[in-house]
């Protein structure tokens, strides 16, 4: 249970250097993993960012040593990593509801983010198929949002993706009558530049060529061109799931998603690649509608 082991390492770091300013590629190196690979199965695992952590628990000590009387608002501003008092009242009473003067009254109310501690618990047991393909280069064509939070775990991202999907029909319609599937049954999203403010969230589809050579010229979809940007997938390896085969295929992407990062990745010998990571959405219509699946492609590299 190294993975165990080194999370944790990677924890008591954090919370011994709360009040130092923390590198994340340090914090990675106590888990034994890169920083990417650290922070991504960080946000799966506990559903919030590496960021957001730190961010709670400086401003949980905060609040528990102003309450205490133990020194001046300024100074446990700058204890905490915040380099004015501004910035740390409003950081302060968005999470604990009042400002940091309030606190230092009598019976003030502040609310508390535990620290972490990971518990081995028996798990799994169960099949998971998964197979391991070499991708070559893709190009897709899509447009974005830049979304918060982690992707695929909290309802802070059903809610986003919600409101794009509903708001951007216009170009999803452009996207199918350009596509390359005359079927139209093929769909991707795309997620990449993750970090602890955020992720760019694509939809996209793949095109045909005729379309790539006119849009560049801006001749076949005029000023509605500006719409859409070019997405290389780069060459490299991933690790391929599926859903089961079903109406909704959409309601088993987070179970399995959860399941890949508390019980594949764990157990294999792989770690998360620094790449983009695309979900594969076969949606069939008609009779087929029953045999419409989601493909994650999970990019990977070997553990060193």
């Amino acid at each position: 249970m190294d993975w165990v082991m080194g999370m944790q390492r990677a924890i008591d770091y954090v919370e011994a250097h709360i009040t130092e300013e923390l590198d994340y590629d340090e914090i990675a190196r106590q888990s034994y993993s890169t920083a990417y690979h650290f922070q991504r199965m960080f946000g799966l695992l506990c559903g919030y960012t590496l960021g957001e952590y730190i961010r709670n628990r400086r401003l949980t000590l905060a609040g528990g040593e102003l309450a205490a009387g133990d020194g001046k608002v300024i100074d446990t501003a700058l204890k905490y990593g915040y380099d004015n008092p501004d910035s740390f009242a409003r950081a302060f009473t968005r999470f604990h509801g009042i400002t940091p003067s309030q606190a230092r009254r009598e019976g003030a109310k502040l609310n508390s983010f535990s620290r972490l501690s990971l518990k081995l618990s028996l798990e799994g047991g169960s099949v998971m198929e998964y197979r391991i393909e070499e991708k070559q280069e893709l190009r897709l064509t899509g447009y974005k949002r830049r979304f918060t939070g982690v992707p695929h775990v909290t309802k802070e991202y059903d809610d986003q993706m919600e409101d794009f999907a509903v708001h951007t029909r216009v170009n999803q319609f452009l996207l199918q009558g350009m596509s390359a599937d005359d079927s139209r049954a093929i769909n991707y999203c795309v997620i990449t530049n993750v970090s602890d403010d955020g992720y760019d969230f694509y939809i996209a589809d793949q095109l045909l060529d005729w379309y790539h050579e006119h849009m560049a010229e801006d001749v076949a979809l005029g000023a509605d061109a500006a719409r859409f940007e070019d997405i290389v997938i780069p060459a490299g390896t991933y690790a391929v799931f599926e859903t089961e085969r079903c109406e909704y295929p959409t309601m088993k992407n987070l179970e399995l998603r959860q399941r890949i990062a508390a019980e594949w990745l764990p157990s294999s010998d792989y770690i998360l690649a620094d790449r983009p990571e695309l979900v594969v959405i076969y949606w069939y219509r008609g009779e087929q509608r029953n045999e419409r699946y989601i493909e994650l492609w999970v990019p990977v590299e070997k553990k060193q």
